[in-house]
């Protein structure tokens, strides 16, 4: 599929290279030479310097025929202006990026309605809305959701002394009431779909999906406190802390924001009243502990500095903090983070990337299923799908015992009719079901696609 990006920053890069490696082919728009060069060099690309809205920069990316642009250049305008562009140039979607807060639902619904967007994306509000499911359920260290909202899959580290360690799957449904599914397993550089016979180790980070009370439910019953963030310390006046903070005061939680900007907290204060707004330096530790770090839920680092977020993270998890959240952007540094025991980082181009890739896959598919939901899963190595299914195919309405499933390919849950299933090998999938796949180690473009080929 011919894909355009109008803009090559941290957010476009990460785009381009998911895209390649998706095997589409990319152009891409930037007006700096320098950075066309390096981006032409590094993938397998074509390179356009030139303004994203201006007209022939787009006609000689290919937008008369191009099957979908992406802008996500700095200034919401401008991306908006490239998508109008491109549209009425003959690209058939259009994506744009638009960050600002002033920009409300409603005037987003107008503009897209009247410049024909496919999609606006906001990384920070899409990273406030994953750090705000987070901190609902402080014991995980990622939630992802589904379309059915009461439908999840965890990540959860298991520690030293944890219950589940030396226990095979085959056992977990008579040691435990909750109705769940481990479907997921990443030990060391390793991630796995296991089996009945795969036995948990300490130190294993396990994929659980299931609805959320039954994950609150195996929480208990593992003696682990699952209540959501109460009292929540953020650093930095950013976007995203304007967003997070805001769903956290509607939701009774109680927020306290630092940063060194005096007029960030200014602005900040005004646009969330019933936050605390500290204006100080928050890599001053003396600061964090006058302002009740030690008596916090949770700590969220989203300074503009990785480094400084994975230090600040650290120390207060020393301190005995019992969820710590960092914004890490990039990717050579999430190792070292989690090295140093931060089970919960959040990456907001990954996560734009991820958005960005179930929209493209769904339009490659063919009419008999298409990809609704898209998460990257055990560092990237395992993705979970959700699939709409629509049309007759050959795998409907056979029990899964008599599918031939490809290998480390999992049917981890079937929503139909709003009912959630934890599907065995006697169920089956229907016309109309909403099915949820994890694959490790290949990618799955259609539904089909689980099914080994003879």
């Amino acid at each position: 599929m011919k894909i355009i990006i109008a803009g090559s920053g941290e957010i476009g890069a990460t785009l381009i290279s998911s895209l390649v490696d998706e095997g589409h082919d990319v152009v891409v728009i930037d007006r700096d030479p320098t950075v066309v060069e390096e981006i032409t060099n590094i993938y397998d690309v074509m390179g356009v310097c030139g303004n994203c809205a201006d007209t022939d920069a787009l006609e000689e990316a290919g937008a008369k025929s191009a099957e979908l642009l992406i802008a996500v250049a700095g200034s919401d305008e401008l991306n908006m202006l490239s998508c109008f562009l491109a549209k009425k140039m003959g690209t058939k979607n259009t994506i744009a990026r638009v960050r600002a807060p002033e920009y409300n639902d409603k005037s987003l619904g107008i503009m897209k309605q009247n410049l024909e967007l496919s999609m606006v994306i906001n990384p920070e509000l899409v990273a406030a809305r994953e750090l705000f499911h987070n901190l609902k359920l402080p014991s995980a260290a990622k939630v992802e959701t589904f379309s059915v909202r009461n439908f999840e899959m965890i990540e959860h580290v298991l520690r030293d002394n944890s219950p589940l360690d030396g226990v095979a799957l085959s056992e977990l449904r008579s040691k435990y009431k909750a109705k769940f599914l481990i479907c997921a397993v990443k030990r060391g550089s390793e991630a796995y779909i296991p089996d009945g016979n795969f036995v948990l180790k300490s130190g294993d980070r396990i994929g659980i999906v299931a609805e959320n009370s039954e994950i609150v439910k195996l929480l208990k019953e593992m003696g682990i406190v699952s209540t959501k963030a109460k009292n929540v310390m953020i650093l930095g006046a950013s976007r995203t802390a304007f967003y997070l903070a805001r769903r956290l005061c509607m939701s009774g939680s109680k927020v306290t924001i630092i940063d060194k900007s005096r007029e960030c907290c200014e602005q900040l204060s005004e646009a969330v009243p019933k936050a605390t707004v500290i204006c100080g330096d928050p890599a001053n530790h003396e600061l964090l502990l006058e302002e009740g770090l030690m008596s916090c839920d949770a700590f969220v680092s989203l300074t503009e500095t990785d480094e400084q977020n994975i230090l600040l993270s650290s120390y207060a998890s020393s301190q005995g903090v019992p969820k710590v959240i960092a914004n890490v952007n990039r990717n050579s540094l999430i190792p070292m983070a989690e090295h140093w025991g931060l089970d919960t980082i959040v990456t907001p181009k990954k996560l734009i990337s991820n958005v960005i890739l179930r929209y493209a896959r769904a339009l490659q598919n063919s009419e008999d299923s298409s990809v609704e939901t898209l998460y990257k899963l055990m560092d990237d190595m395992v993705e979970a799908l959700e699939f709409n299914v629509k049309t007759d195919m050959p795998l409907l309405n056979k029990s899964f015992k008599e599918l031939d499933l490809k290998k480390n390919i999992l049917v981890a849950g079937i929503i139909r009719d709003r009912k959630i299933i934890i599907p065995s090998g006697d169920d089956c999938i229907k016309t109309g079901d909403k099915v949820i796949i994890l694959a490790a180690g290949q990618r799955i473009n259609r539904l089909s696609d689980i099914l080994n080929q003879r």
